[in-house]
This record gives structure tokens, C-alpha cells and sequence, in this order.
């Protein structure tokens, strides 16, 4: 098989060629359609996550070994299948769970993989979709996607599910009551989305970029905060107040400061990110104000399947997504980095 590959991390990506897998057990061998450009890939392709004061989290010595095939966001047509795969017609186009697990723990069995503690997700500790073809581990691993464009529908196995679990616990909340969303991207856009489509109608976005909040409002931001030296006390000026509910999709050392400072009362801080850095947080503060820091890892398949049935149902906007040969792989990744980018870029075969 065809792939656009990592082969020296911080170096271009390389046109090889792999072996085409032959699936085995449950496997399924897709040929990939679509394949989304996620900010994820910035920090795959060089190899680190930065960890302040803790120093960096090197990918390699995770488990990633190159050379690597990126790409998490993938659409493709199945081609084969392992002897125990059921339920599958050749030609069908899927969306992929990308998020896999070790397939046999009680996370995994519980439709929680993205919580598997031997984590194996599709374009990071495996090829993904920077290539002509990718294995999936099972049939549940794939979500049929009728009705939907593909390029779109790609975006949903990342930045749509991301969102969509990391909104997820922030509810219940009045539709009125403001969610502050760090980052206006293809993740900030998407929760834009997301939030239309469950019926909130207070949005605040809040970016370095001028150009990226002009693209949040025309999606369906009610409010825009041009992030600085005072981000906390914006937030707080044009939402009336300290708030509740911040989903950080940047989540380095100033906008987790910005986000918490910003904090109601009982309000809760879901970090979504991986930006980088470190966060210093005064300890009594978070009893006093009854604060909650969460985490939010992707999603599971539950949640891609509810987003995507959503989406089916018309009352999930279209983020904006523009579509470039396979080929331009090193040009988007580029792009994206020095943040040209508005919406997803999509690699097509």
C-alpha cells in the first residue's frame, strides 16, 4: 500500500510504499477515501507532547515506531475481511473509531476503548489514514455514515467526538447559561456545531486570531473574546460574569490559567487540548470555589455513533472543510502549524 508516512520525526513526510495488511481474526481492510488533517498530528510528527515543568512526553518511547502513517480522521470503503467479522458488504463506505484498545478489557468491552490502559489508536501507535488502505480491529470499530459527505463526516471521528464528550460533561446546563469554548479551530467550530445542535444558545469563543472568531461567529458564536494579557477578565466582561462551563481545546500554560481564573463559583473546566505546558493552581482555591478540573480523552464509539445519528438528523452544521490530494500531506500539516488553517483540511485519495 501507497502511504505518506513519518520517518524522522520533525522531518517531511515520505511517499512509501508498505505491505498491504491481510486481515486476520475480526480485522477489516479498508481502503481509505478520506483522511482529516488534525492539530493531534502537529505533536505526533514531531514526536512530543510538552509537559512543563515535567519536561516532554516522547512518542516513541509510548510505543510509536516508524515509520508511521498519520491520520486519525478516516472515511474508507471496505475491501476485506477476517474469518470472524460479521455484517460487512464489500464496497461499503465507514467511518473509523480510531481510538482503539487492546480489544479485550473491561474498558474495551464496555464500548470504552479510548480508556484502554494499552491504548493502540488507529495513526498513532498504528498506520492510519495518511495512506491508501488501513486495518481496523473489528466491525464496531466502523460507523455507517448514509447520507452524509464523507469529507465531512471524516472530522467526526476526532474533532466531532472530542467536542462531543467533552460537552457532554458539562451537562446539564440551561441553554442560556454561557459555555466558553478556548480555541477556534477545527475543534472550536465543531463544538460551535455540536452546542447549535443540543439547543445551547449561549456561545463564547475565544481566540488568538481575529480571522479564526469572524469564522466562530459566522458559525454561531454569540460572543467573541481576542485573547491577550487579559483573557480571564474579557471572558468575564462579555459574559456578564464568572462562568460555569470552559472547554479548553488549546490547553497550554497561558489558556488554562486564562480558563480558570474565569471560573465561577462551582463552575468546571473540561481540557481538551494538548498544546502543552503546565498549570499552577493556587490548592484552596479549588475547595473554596468548589472548582473542577476534568480531563476529556476523545470519545468512544458510543459517542461517535450518537454524533453521527445526530448529524444524520440535520441538526448538526457543517463545519467548513477543504479538500486536497493525498499528496499535499506536508502542505496541509504546514499549514495547519502556522495556523493558516480555518475549519479541516481533508487529504483525499
Amino acid at each position: 500500500m501507497r502511504a505518506w508516512a513519518v520517518v524522522e520525526t520533525g522531518k517531511p513526510l515520505q511517499h512509501i510504499e508498505l505491505p498491504t495488511p491481510e486481515p486476520t481474526g475480526k480485522q477489516v481492510l479498508l481502503e481509505v477515501t478520506h483522511a482529516g488533517v488534525c492539530h493531534s498530528d502537529l505533536h505526533i510528527w514531531e514526536g512530543a507532547y510538552d509537559l512543563g515543568s515535567r519536561g516532554a512526553m516522547n512518542l516513541v518511547d509510548r510505543g510509536m515506531t516508524l515509520p508511521l502513517a498519520m491520520g486519525h480522521e478516516i472515511v474508507g470503503r471496505v475491501l476485506a475481511w477476517g474469518p470472524e467479522a460479521t455484517g460487512l458488504v464489500k464496497g461499503q463506505r465507514k467511518l473509523v473509531f480510531p481510538w482503539v484498545g487492546c480489544g479485550t478489557c473491561d474498558r474495551c468491552l464496555a464500548e470504552d476503548d479510548n480508556l484502554c490502559l494499552k491504548g493502540r489508536s488507529i495513526g498513532v501507535f498504528q498506520h492510519g489514514g495518511y495512506a491508501s488502505h488501513v486495518l481496523v480491529p473489528e466491525p464496531r470499530h466502523l460507523v455507517d455514515i448514509e447520507g452524509l459527505d464523507p469529507g465531512l463526516a471524516c472530522t467526526y471521528a476526532c474533532s466531532g467526538v472530542t467536542v462531543y464528550s467533552a460537552i457532554n460533561k458539562l451537562m446539564p446546563l440551561s441553554p442560556d447559561e454561557p459555555v466558553v469554548l478556548i480555541g477556534a479551530g477545527g475543534l472550536g467550530l465543531q463544538a460551535i456545531a455540536v452546542l447549535k445542535a443540543l439547543g445551547h444558545r449561549r456561545i463564547c469563543s475565544v481566540d488568538v486570531a481575529q480571522d479564526k472568531l469572524d469564522a466562530a461567529t459566522k458559525e454561531g458564536a454569540t460572543d467573541t473574546v481576542l485573547a491577550g494579557p487579559d483573557t480571564a477578565q474579557k471572558i468575564i466582561d462579555t459574559c456578564g460574569g464568572p462562568v460555569m462551563a470552559i472547554v479548553d481545546l488549546v490547553n497550554g500554560t497561558a489558556t488554562a490559567r486564562a480558563a480558570f481564573d474565569a471560573l465561577k463559583k462551582g463552575g468546571k473546566l473540561v481540557m481538551v487540548g494538548l498544546f502543552g505546558g503546565g498549570l499552577d493552581v493556587p490548592l484552596p482555591l479549588m475547595p473554596i470555589r468548589a472548582l473542577t478540573l476534568q480531563g476529556s480523552y476523545v470519545g468512544n464509539p458510543k459517542e461517535l455513533r450518537a454524533l453521527v445519528k445526530l448529524a444524520q438528523g440535520g441538526t448538526l452544521p457543517a463545519i467548513p472543510v477543504a479538500e486536497e490530494p493525498m499528496d499535499q500531506a506536508n502542505s496541509a500539516l504546514n499549514r495547519l502549524k502556522a495556523g493558516q488553517v480555518t475549519g479541516r483540511i481533508v487529504l483525499v485519495n
